[in-house]
């Protein structure tokens, strides 16, 4: 297999397709398919994170990945708006309390991606 052809391959193995339209928040989620909104390393920490320990704080989110509030709650909500996660808001002493937990929709979502990454570092070791 030439150089061209085996590039080829590793881009269809990573799904690359032309750029869906900005106005479609939720990413068409079949299986063979490269979830691009789990791509991102807040995004993916944050689906990790709460696949093994649920439920975790808005505060404890920013503090494993030492970003802002505004990043984190960009990403949490790209998150939520895909049914990946939910939030509940609460009061504790006065103070807001988010609490993220991930869905089944979510930990589906990111068994997909995994096997997907798994597939691709086993076809990359075969070449």
């Amino acid at each position: 297999m030439n150089s061209r052809a085996g590039a080829r391959k590793r881009l269809d193995m990573l799904g690359r397709q032309p750029p869906k339209p900005a106005s479609d928040p939720v990413p068409d989620s079949s299986a063979d398919e490269f979830d691009r909104l789990i791509y991102g390393r807040v995004r993916l920490g944050i689906l990790s994170a709460l696949a093994v320990n649920q439920p975790l704080s808005f505060n404890d989110l920013k503090t494993l990945f030492d970003v802002t509030d505004g990043n984190l709650s960009a990403h949490a909500r790209k998150l939520e708006d895909a049914g990946y996660i939910s939030c509940r808001k609460t009061f504790e002493a006065r103070r807001p309390r988010s609490e993220y937990r991930l869905t089944s929709t979510g930990r589906k979502a990111l068994n997909r991606y995994l096997a997907h990454i798994e597939a691709v570092i086993k076809a990359m070791r075969r070449e």
